[in-house]
Order: structure tokens, then sequence, then C-alpha cells
């Protein structure tokens, strides 16, 4: 039992990873809370579920469109509600606020197009995972883990390898003194909406695999995502990881000895011992 839990909490690590690390790597440029990359977490996957399903697309490509129609779709979220709010030096509250609005209507706006009814990305027949020491893990499940994983790697080398990798780092810092070293803040931010869009829409389609789709799937990713980016420090990339593992093995372990109802009771009670004792997280930094 003990290692189809430790599976457990490593297919959710991986997939509360790829949702934190969006959030996060948007957060560090635009310093605020962006609710809407919930929504683009479901258009991600409901545009794979129509390619796939729909259109007959193979499934590996329609990954990989999803993917870059949610970084497009991220963008354009930003383009259109909140580059006009930065040009009129709104405050981070409002910004707040306009992406929950932004989030609200993506959400109906899913409902309206797909309808509220479930839908599943599965298709053929249900076969039996492999047996690992005992316990059982699906190749869904192995494909999650490695994708995941390997994104998380890609992305890490991209943060601090590459020069637009070094722009994110440095207007993250200070977006006023990047720019006058010759960092154009507005760029860097658009490639940050693209980089976390897109990694929430691939979360999505693998979350999909797992279990359905419904419009109001990017409410609770969302939570879990803020919840890992607080806990692991909000602008920490390893933070995000960390949060993320943090939260996957809490709930699985945590369910196992209460029932399984109350596993976002566990994450909020990892968020307010968080907030309590330790607010900037585990590699955040104190401010004075």
């Amino acid at each position: 039992m003990i290692i189809q839990v430790l599976i457990n909490s490593l297919i959710a690590t991986s997939i509360y990873s790829l949702i934190t690390l969006g959030f996060v790597v948007i957060y560090r440029t635009v310093r605020f809370f962006h609710f809407a990359h919930g929504a683009v977490y479901a258009m991600g996957a409901y545009v794979a579920y129509s390619l796939f399903i729909g259109a007959g697309v193979p499934f590996v490509f329609a990954l990989l469109l999803a993917a870059l129609f949610a970084g497009f779709f991220g963008i354009t979220i930003d383009r259109m509600i909140y580059l006009p709010m930065r040009r009129k030096k709104s405050s981070s509250l409002v910004m707040m606020l306009a992406s929950f609005g932004a989030f609200i209507f993506i959400e109906n706006l899913i409902a309206f197009i797909y309808g509220n009814q479930i839908l599943t990305m599965r298709t053929g027949p249900i076969r039996e995972g492999w047996h690992v020491l005992g316990a059982i893990i699906t190749p869904i499940q192995t494909m999650i883990l490695i994708v995941a994983n390997v994104l998380m790697v890609l992305l890490w080398l991209f943060i601090q390898r590459t020069k637009l990798g070094k722009a994110m780092r440095a207007v993250a810092d200070d977006p006023i003194a990047a720019s006058v070293v010759g960092i154009n803040p507005e760029k860097t931010i658009l490639w940050s909406f693209f980089i976390g869009s897109s990694l929430a829409g691939i979360a999505g389609v693998l979350v999909s695999l797992e279990t359905n789709l419904e419009p109001t799937m990017g409410f609770s990713a969302l939570l879990k995502g803020i919840i890992a980016a607080i806990v692991g420090g909000i602008v920490s990339i390893p933070g995000a990881v960390l949060g993320a593992l943090l939260l996957g093995f809490a709930e699985n372990f945590g369910i196992w000895f209460i029932p399984a109802g109350w596993k976002d009771a566990i994450a909020f009670a990892i968020l307010i011992i968080f907030l309590l004792f330790r607010p900037q997280g585990i590699l955040g930094v104190k401010e004075k």
C-alpha cells in the first residue's frame, strides 16, 4: 500500500508542479495573482479534446497544439486586459480582480461552447496497469510522470542558461533596473505569459487523460497551484516544485488515514500553517 501511495503522490506532484511553475513564471514578472491561469488550464484541455476526439488528430500533435494555443491564449489575456491596466498604473489588487473576472468569463465561455456535461478524452478499453512492487501504475500515469519531469528540467535549464531566461530573472528581481540595462520588460512579460500558460495547458491535458473534463476543472487546479506556490516561496522556481512535492505527498498520505473528502482541507491546513509560521515559504526570502 505504501508503494501505491508513493506513486500516487509523485503523480500528483508532477501535475501540481506544472500548474505551479506556470503560475510562478507569470507572477514573477507581473507581481499579482493571475487567477485566469486556471481558465487557461481548462481551455488547454478542451482544445486538446476537440482536436483528439473531435478532429481525430493524433494525441501527441493534439497535446502540442493545445500547449501552443494555451500559450497564445495567455498572451491574449495579457494584451487585452492587463497591458492597458499596466499603462494606467493600476494597483495589484485591481489587476487581481480583473484576472478573477477573466477567469469567470472564460469558464462560462467554455460551458457555453461545450456544455456543462462531463467529457472524457480516454478512448478504447480500460486496461490494467503495470504491477510495480505490489503497486499499480497505468501507462497514462507513466506518461504524466515522464512529460512533467522532462518539462520541469527544460524550464530550469531555460531560466538558468538562456539569454531570455536571464532577462526574465532580471525583470523578476527589478524591472526598472532591467529596463535601464536594455531589457524590454513588456517583451519579457509576453514570454512569461506564453511559457506559463503553455505549462498550464499541458497540465490540463494530462489531467483530463487521468480524470474527466468539465468547465469548472480550472478552479481546483488554480487553488492547488496558488497553495504550492505560496508554500514553496512565491517567486522561487525550485520552491514551486518543493511546494508541489509537499502538497502532493501530504494530500495522498493524509487520505490514507482520513476520508478522501478531506483532501482539500489538508491543502488549506498546510497553507494556513505556512502563513502563520513561515509566510515567505520554503525558499522565499523574508522582506523587511
